[in-house]
């Protein structure tokens, strides 16, 4: 009822319109995106066929604004969802509403909102529409900026999944300062030193869950669980370092199988920059850190928090073929990255110069020691390194030939264990080359050509349980892609399994820009995979058919 009372104050509003500038002195902005699919059966790339024929997910933002005032509403719309998206999402309606206000010392959210508290390890309520993942909180965040440097925040709700809302409560409070802005002495240091602390708790009913060591007994489960972060960001001159601690109680859930072991992780970033180089190292320690307001969830929905990844977020079609999700129960690792430009007129510069990129990157698991099941501790951690779960190491090189023509090759090396996807199978151990080259032929008109190549000791066999990955095997890629003015684009490319593998996926793109619109439709085949953003991923199944895709703003 209150959605529905909510609903018809903002589209009346929205329909009163006053003036060219707006609605009751404010403005109104939104944005409208359609993308829909057609897929067939092939039996080769294990695409299935679509008994609707026609997937569509679309939605349309509404944002009005006036002065601190503001107020938005977002209609969605599966109908029914495309490949990988979660079926519970099949409907329409009203997906997001909130009103707020934003003024110098005090902000108030009601309805639906997105938040984070430092790097988001206790809380990250946020939206990637790609990964098919909204976990938005329906309630109230409270900010106050009492003196300059100083923010405070507080948050209460219930987190949304898919068109309903999990049962658990989340509550949660922050505090950052900035100690060059409140301490006089500091305002002209040269050191940066901002400090935050916070604290998330979740509340959720009693449920029976039997002990796995005697079945007439259940589990004594905690109604509440907290997490607290402490973390800092410091600097001096062309260094900086960001560290965040956390601690989360005894959360027995699905995800670690019921056991009581406490959680914590380490979050280390350490960073050097100054004109024409760049060099970085992060670390990161992960203990037990699922946090989801309802204990039997499992999948990507109703987490609290967000473990970033550190591991570099590859773009190139092979080097993100074997992308690295997060392993909450479990990590450890370190990721180095450096980038270097050669000067005009040097000696590997040349007469424009030359981008260098390196970066490499580790993880493994706990090194740990089974002690019971669900009911108890579960397990202990020891002091060494588990498994390996994935490596990566790559050279980049970019470089302007001439005004017209600026070429980037890549060489990776990669490491990945099927473990982190919950698949069987051993360590994929792969060689990766991409040759990318722009000409920018005339004025509005550029030709993109792109050449990988990946050469892998894992192979394909439909029979064999451990090597059923569509993904396995070598391949090779080529790619075109033409701009034409600041309208049309078109672009073609094919992705060829010749030795141990299968498949051949072809891929036939146009797309129109005018404005704020874009339309793009395309043809060919989609290779079974992950699809991950910041170690988060879903499962994207074979598709062979149209493509289409449609936004625009106002």
């Amino acid at each position: 009822m209150i959605k529905r009372i909510f609903t018809l104050a903002l589209l009346a509003a929205l329909g009163s319109t006053v003036s060219a500038q707006g609605l009751l002195g404010g403005h109104v902005t939104g944005n409208v995106q359609m993308d829909g699919q057609m897929s067939s059966a092939d039996s080769i790339i294990g695409a299935q066929d679509v008994p609707e024929k026609l997937l569509m997910n679309a939605r349309a933002d509404v944002l009005y604004t006036n002065g601190d005032f503001s107020a938005g509403l977002r209609f969605e719309l599966y109908q029914n969802p495309l490949l990988g998206f979660d079926a519970k999402y099949s409907g329409q309606g009203l997906a997001n509403y909130f009103v707020a206000y934003n003024g110098e010392k005090l902000s108030i959210t009601a309805g639906h909102f997105y938040e984070q508290f430092g790097s988001g390890m206790i809380l990250r309520a946020y939206e990637d529409r790609y990964l098919g993942l909204d976990n938005a909180l329906l309630g109230m965040n409270v900010q106050l900026r009492p003196v300059p440097g100083v923010t405070i925040k507080g948050v209460i709700g219930r987190q949304k999944i898919f068109w309903e809302y999990g049962e658990g409560l989340v509550r949660g409070i922050d505090g950052e300062v900035n100690l060059n802005s409140i301490l006089g002495f500091m305002k002209e240091s040269k050191f940066r030193t901002t400090l935050g602390a916070g604290f998330v708790s979740k509340y959720e009913d009693d449920e029976v869950i039997p002990s796995s060591a005697n079945p007439e007994m259940r589990l004594n489960l905690p109604l509440n669980v907290g997490a607290t972060s402490l973390r800092a960001d410091l600097g001096y001159g062309n260094w900086s370092l960001q560290t965040e601690y956390v601690m989360k109680g005894q959360d027995p859930n699905a995800i670690n199988g019921y056991v009581y072991h406490p959680g914590q992780a380490l979050l280390l970033n350490l960073i050097y920059s100054q004109r024409g180089f760049s060099a970085s190292v992060q670390a990161k320690r992960i203990d037990n850190m699922g946090f989801k307001s309802v204990r039997s969830q499992s999948g990507e929905m109703l987490y609290i928090n967000y473990l970033p990844a550190i591991t570099k977020n590859h773009t190139y079609a092979f080097l993100s073929m074997y992308p690295y999700a997060t392993q909450v129960n479990g990590e450890q690792g370190l990721q180095a990255d450096v980038m270097y430009k050669f000067k005009k007129g040097s000696f590997l510069g040349g007469e424009t110069g030359l981008d260098l990129h390196l970066n490499g990157s580790v993880v493994y698991g706990l090194d740990t020691t089974v002690t019971g099941g669900a009911g108890t501790e579960g397990y202990s951690v020891n002091s060494g390194l588990g498994e390996t779960l994935y490596g990566d190491v790559s050279v980049e090189i970019a470089k302007k030939l001439s005004k017209a023509v600026k070429y980037t090759v890549t060489y990776a090396y990669q490491v990945f264990n099927p473990v982190v996807e919950n698949e069987p199978g051993d360590l994929h151990h792969n060689h990766i080359v991409v040759a990318d080259v722009l000409w920018k032929v005339n004025k509005g008109h550029s030709l993109r050509f792109e050449a990988e190549w990946m050469g892998s000791d894992s192979h394909y066999d439909a029979n064999d349980p451990a090597h059923s990955d569509r993904r396995a095997g070598d391949w090779i890629m080529g790619l075109v892609e033409w701009n034409i003015g600041t309208h049309w684009f078109l672009s073609a490319s094919d992705q060829y399994a010749y030795n141990d593998g299968i498949g051949n996926y072809y891929n036939f793109t146009v797309g129109y820009t005018s404005g704020a619109t874009r339309l793009q439709v395309g043809y060919g085949k989609q290779r079974e995979g992950l699809l991950c953003i910041g170690g988060v991923c879903r499962l994207v199944p074979a598709s062979n058919g149209l493509t289409f895709s449609l936004t625009t703003s106002f």
